[in-house]
């Protein structure tokens, strides 16, 4: 199933995307008499996913066909939630060449960061590159995890079972900050806007191979990198078990796993994440 936010009559409402079409869960819950939130956050939070994919599959999906739609012209995407507890970012998660490591557990652990929920932007919102002369942004695109449900200390291969779906992202560093130190890194991650969150939130299921998915970051449209999942040196569900033996995960949390190459932006630009069988997510570039 696909689930996206959209702003729609003033306010950042959840839908059902169908064969290219947007149906408000607003709107389904008039016609079939459900009570399901009208919100992504509230969803993953009351815990309604499962019985919402479990009406879809289970002949929602025609009885979609026959209500009123949205098509893309008429509304505006948001992020598919404005406020997460907790948005985290992996680094240096591909590799460089076609190696199989599905077979070899990591030796190190990964690389990884925090980004506040004041750095969040949705799809078409701006990128504002810091007003320093020595600002010197680039831009990442990454495949991002949405957390489905409260979890702590999940094993690997039940990582799956507490996601919520994949989302498309776009990650912002200030390299001029973290080149002067390494162990700046988190520093040069934080700034406002510099996290952009897809409104697109396709579950697990829906992906019927998750290593082959396509990650792609492009710059004014053209590509600048493009790598698989089956060369990221963490699988996400090692990912997930990872940040979960450090914390409890809630619905709604964000995280970043690692991107195929950064490309540096300056104002007037588009940076792209391009994810298979994703919407594309696409952000203006501004000075402050």
């Amino acid at each position: 199933m696909k689930l996206v936010s959209l702003n729609h009559n003033g306010e950042e409402q959840a839908a059902i995307e169908h064969l290219g079409s947007f149906y408000l869960i607003q709107s389904i819950n008039e016609i079939e008499g459900t009570a399901w939130c009208s919100s992504i956050t509230d969803i993953l939070q009351q815990d309604q996913l499962d019985q919402l994919k479990l009406w879809y599959q289970d002949g929602g999906q025609q009885a979609l066909l026959s209500m009123a739609c949205l098509e893309m012209e008429q509304v505006r995407p948001a992020p598919i939630v404005r406020q997460p507890r907790k948005i985290w970012g992996i680094g240096m998660n591909y590799v460089q060449k076609a190696i199989d490591l599905a077979s070899t557990p990591p030796e190190l652990e990964p690389v990884c960061f925090m980004k506040p929920d004041t750095s969040l932007i949705g799809p078409e919102e701006a990128i504002r590159i810091p007003a320093s002369l020595a600002a010197d942004v680039t831009a990442e695109a990454e495949l991002g995890i949405v957390i489905g449900r409260t979890c702590k200390n999940v094993p690997e291969e039940q990582a799956e079972s507490v996601i919520a779906g994949f989302v498309a992202t776009l990650d912002m560093t200030r390299q001029d900050i973290h080149a002067r130190n390494p162990r700046f890194l988190q520093r040069s991650k934080v700034f406002d806007t510099f996290f952009s969150l897809g409104s697109q939130l396709i579950t697990a299921d829906e992906i019927t191979d998750l290593q082959s998915l396509i990650v792609e970051t492009l710059r004014n449209g053209e590509t600048i990198h493009s790598n698989t999942v089956a060369h990221m040196m963490y699988h996400p569900w090692f990912i997930v078990s990872y940040f979960s033996q450090m914390m409890t995960l809630y619905p709604g949390d964000v995280i970043m796993t690692g991107t195929p190459g950064s490309v540096r932006i300056h104002h007037g630009d588009t940076a792209e994440c391009r994810i298979s069988g994703f919407s594309v997510l696409r952000n203006p570039v501004s000075s402050e």
